[in-house]
């Protein structure tokens, strides 16, 4: 057969056809009769599967003449739908086959042999189904290519492949998973086959099959095996055996079962038993432990049934907690016995035991043969006896440890009840409250029916100061008596006896006048704890039991013995209180003629400030007025030439403002002094007036502020032209000094909010301080860097250091040199400068170098900030 190219997507859908009038229109009609299309429908309708007929042209078209009504079926698609569009046959290929179909399509195409493939497909209903597709082309006369093919539905038989290949799989598995040996052996003791895969042998296959059971192993084994097998033949049945045999490991353990396989011949299985023996064997020796650590115990140990709780087995210490004999509790149950003293808990037990199998550390009450309670920690597990589900339970006696806890929370409570009294008597004045809440919580404590405090009064007889008892007896409060004999005679029994106490007033021997007391009051028994007050009896603090007898415990009576002494510190306390009190009012008296006398004083003082403000207003203004005059005197005397000689060495002291008026007009000719001054003279006088004007300023400035605060302006300012202004006005003072001034703050530093004039003053009385208390030539070096939303601004000097004391009073309002009246003045500014740089929400101050100088610095904040202003 001639080979064709074929176009591979047509030769994929060879399962594709044309409806049956389609072949009435197609050119190669003559080619597809309507008796070989009915015999091709006829064929399809008796196959079990899709008949198709696919034409394939010289020009790579497609034409389908024919596909059965299978498709319905096998596809899920009418045929006039795959006429219409053959590519949906390719998507219903399952995907992880479609590999496999083009590449039985190339080796169709190049071999020339007929196509065949099986594979997958998903039907539009999400089936999935295996097919067979078969198919031989066929040269036409034209040139033309038809594929006859038939496609089958394998699907069942797949399955059936898969299940067979799955379930020899699985025993295959089972087979490979068995460690067991496996022989078949004849009737005459001879191996036949083995199977040892998984299996400890030392001998191969070779040397094994076809050899006899006296050839292998010793002759103890050989005449058992043969028993086994002949009697296994005999009977048709199972048969087992065991045997030891000398190994490389030692002498092991085996078990051999056998069953018929064939005529005479059977199927011995072997299994090493080794471990199995040596578990049986410490089983029996761990049931052994287990029997000794059951009757040695110090814990009772009980095994019982889980639904009726009946005893089966228990110990010797449980003989010893519950009091009953072995043979009294084996066959009876715990709720015969009377064990459980509240029946709930065995339900509980049994309902976690049912649920999670085990039940840990459950405190419960056992009650015991005696009738005693007793508390133990109870322990439980499920135990499977004989098929019989059974409690294996253990109880270890607590009882001591919870008297013992009972105890210390006694010992707590007394503590507690201690302490709260001893803070309320530190706390508190009032007497009554005070014995009131004490012989309330003591009841409490005591759980006893009445306990008061009573009050022994040579003047006043016995009397109630505080009780606290139960609604259902009467109240000893507001009794009384004038029997003066019966009152000491109750004296004398707290007298007499430390602690009274009284279990059991039927039991003692009283006068008549006591016991009537005792039965109007319902007292049956009595604790009594006498209140010394100076070595005197003041009282008593009793507890009444009037329901019955009553034991008091030694921690009750500790406990009276020490609130007798904390009510008696109380008592005491109350005495003092009240002398103190007679005290306090004498002393109000005085306390208020020292107070009118000291409203005295302060209006006195009050008066004296007033008048200083006055004087230091007067005396200031007066002052300024008259520094002012001399100045200007001064200056028109300097002005006109007055003064011989040359002009001062020093000139004008450094750092000093000069006079605020402006010089008088030089006159055109000199002006003769009849008094020779020296210029030196004049312009000292000048200096010293302008200190004492500078001063006179600042003084009224300091009591301005003092008085009503700085007011400050406060505006978005830029440092580096506020700098710029400053400098401007140093200039003269700098040259005059030969100081030199380097600029480093930043241009483009944030805007700070603040007052441009008052900070001006601020960095000109900073460096005038520096000029003033340094030698010429100092050199100063200005900073400033943003910290934490403020400018921090520091100027630096290289002249002398202070001390740490100094540096810390530099901004200070403090009494200066008094023979330094320069330094007082300087002072003045730099108070001054602090009050402002405070007024603007900053900070100020002066670090001394290490080497030398001073570095000043001072905070203001950012005009975005959101610091608080102090004004």
């Amino acid at each position: 057969m001639a080979m064709i190219t074929l176009n591979i997507m047509p030769i994929a859908y060879i399962s594709k056809g044309l409806r049956v009038d389609e072949t009435v229109k197609s050119p190669h009609k003559a080619d597809f009769s309507p008796e070989k299309i009915t015999l091709l429908e006829t064929t399809a309708a008796n196959l079990p599967g899709i008949i198709f007929q696919i034409l394939q042209r010289q020009d790579g078209s497609i034409f389908i003449p024919y596909i059965s009504s299978g498709c319905k079926y096998l596809y899920e698609l009418e045929p006039e739908a795959i006429q219409a569009d053959y590519q949906v046959l390719y998507k219903l290929i399952h995907p992880q086959d479609i590999q496999a179909f083009v590449e039985s399509i190339t080796v169709c195409r190049t071999t020339g042999k007929p196509w065949y493939w099986e594979g997958r497909i998903i039907t539009p209903s999400r089936k999935l189904k295996w097919i067979q597709v078969t198919s031989q082309p066929v040269l036409q006369e034209a040139g033309n290519l038809l594929w006859n093919g038939l496609v089958m539905d394998i699907t069942e038989q797949k399955q059936a492949q898969e299940k067979l290949q799955a379930s020899e799989a699985r025993y295959q598995a089972i087979l490979d998973a068995i460690p067991d040996l496996m022989f078949r052996i004849s009737r005459d003791g001879e191996y036949l086959d083995l199977k040892s895969e998984g299996a400890n042998v030392t001998l191969s296959r070779e040397e094994i099959v076809g050899k006899h059971l006296e050839e292998l192993l010793p002759s103890d084994v050989v005449a058992i095996s043969q028993v086994a097998i002949a009697k296994t033949l005999d009977s048709g049945t199972l048969q087992t055996c065991e045997y030891k045999l000398p190994t490389p490991l030692g002498i092991r353990d085996y078990e051999a079962r056998l069953v018929v396989s064939g005529q005479d011949e059977v199927l011995a299985i072997v299994r090493d038993i080794t471990d199995r023996k040596q578990g049986e064997v410490a089983l029996q020796n761990l049931a052994q432990k287990f029997a000794k650590a059951f009757s040695c115990s110090p814990d009772s140990i009980t095994i019982s049934t889980l639904q009726e709780g009946r005893f089966i087995e228990v110990n010797d210490s449980f003989v010893e907690l519950s009091g009953y004999e072995r043979d009294e509790a084996i066959g009876k149950t715990a709720f015969e016995l009377n064990l459980w003293v509240h029946d709930c808990n065995r339900l509980n037990l049994v309902q976690e035991l049912q649920t999670t199998g085990v039940a840990r550390n459950l405190e419960v009450e056992f009650r015991q043969k005696s009738g005693e309670i007793i508390t133990a920690i109870l322990s439980a597990e499920v135990i499977d006896l004989n098929g019989i589900s059974c409690i294996l339970a253990v109880h270890h006696d607590i009882t001591e440890r919870k008297q013992v806890e009972a105890q210390l929370r006694l010992c707590a409570q007394r503590d507690r009840l201690l302490a709260e009294t001893l803070v309320r008597i530190r706390s508190s004045l009032n007497l009554e409250e005070i014995l009131q809440t004490t012989v309330t919580e003591v009841r409490q404590f005591l759980q006893a029916d009445r306990v008061f405090i009573g009050l022994n009064n040579a003047n006043l007889g016995i009397r109630t100061l505080a009780e606290s008892v139960d609604p259902k007896y009467p109240s000893v409060s507001g009794w009384s008596t004038n029997d003066e004999a019966y009152l000491q005679e109750l004296r004398n029994l707290l007298k007499d006896n430390f602690v009274r106490v009284v279990e059991d007033m039927t039991q003692i021997t009283i006068s008549p006048k006591v016991k009537a007391h005792c039965e109007k009051f319902q007292t049956k028994a009595s604790l009594a704890i006498p209140i010394m007050l100076n070595d005197e009896l003041f009282g008593a603090l009793i507890a009444n039991q009037c329901s019955g007898s009553r034991h008091w415990q030694p921690i009750e009576i500790d406990l009276l013995q020490q609130m007798s002494e904390q009510v008696a510190i109380a008592i005491h306390q109350s005495q003092i209180y009240q002398k103190l009190a007679e005290l306090n009012t004498n002393l109000e008296h005085q306390v208020e003629e020292r107070t009118a006398q000291l409203q005295q004083k302060m209006q006195e003082v009050e008066n004296l400030h007033r008048v200083k403000d006055v004087v230091l207003h007067t005396v200031a203004h007066d002052l300024r007025t008259s520094v002012m005059g001399n100045l200007m005197v001064l200056k028109n005397l300097l002005n006109q030439g007055v003064g011989s000689g040359e002009q001062g060495a020093g000139g004008r002291e450094q750092g000093e403002n000069s006079s605020p008026l402006p010089p008088a007009p030089r006159p055109s000719a000199s002006f003769q002094s009849p008094i020779p001054i020296s210029r030196s003279i004049i312009e000292r006088m000048i200096q010293g007036n302008d200190r004492q004007l500078t001063m006179i300023n600042s003084l009224l400035e300091i009591n301005s502020c003092e008085k009503q605060g700085i007011e400050i302006k406060h505006e978005p300012v830029q440092l580096s032209t506020l700098l710029g202004g400053t400098f401007a006005q140093l200039e003269p003072m700098l040259t005059q000094n030969q100081a030199t001034l380097k600029n480093l703050v930043p241009a483009d530093l944030p805007l700070v909010m603040g007052d441009g004039t008052k900070l001006q003053k601020v960095l000109v009385n900073l460096i005038t301080h520096s000029l003033h208390n340094n030698p010429p030539g100092l050199n100063f070096t200005l900073s400033a860097t943003v910290e934490a939303g403020m400018i921090r601004t520091q100027i630096q000097d290289d002249g002398v250091v202070m001390s740490k004391l100094e540096c810390d009073r530099l901004f200070d309002l403090h009494v200066r040199d008094p023979q330094d009246c320069c330094s007082t003045s300087i002072g003045l500014k730099m108070y001054l400068c602090r009050k402002v740089i405070k007024a603007h929400g900053g900070n100020i101050g002066v670090i001394s170098n290490r080497k030398r100088g001073l570095t000043f610095w001072f905070t203001l904040p950012l005009a975005t900030s959101s610091a608080t202003i102090h004004p």
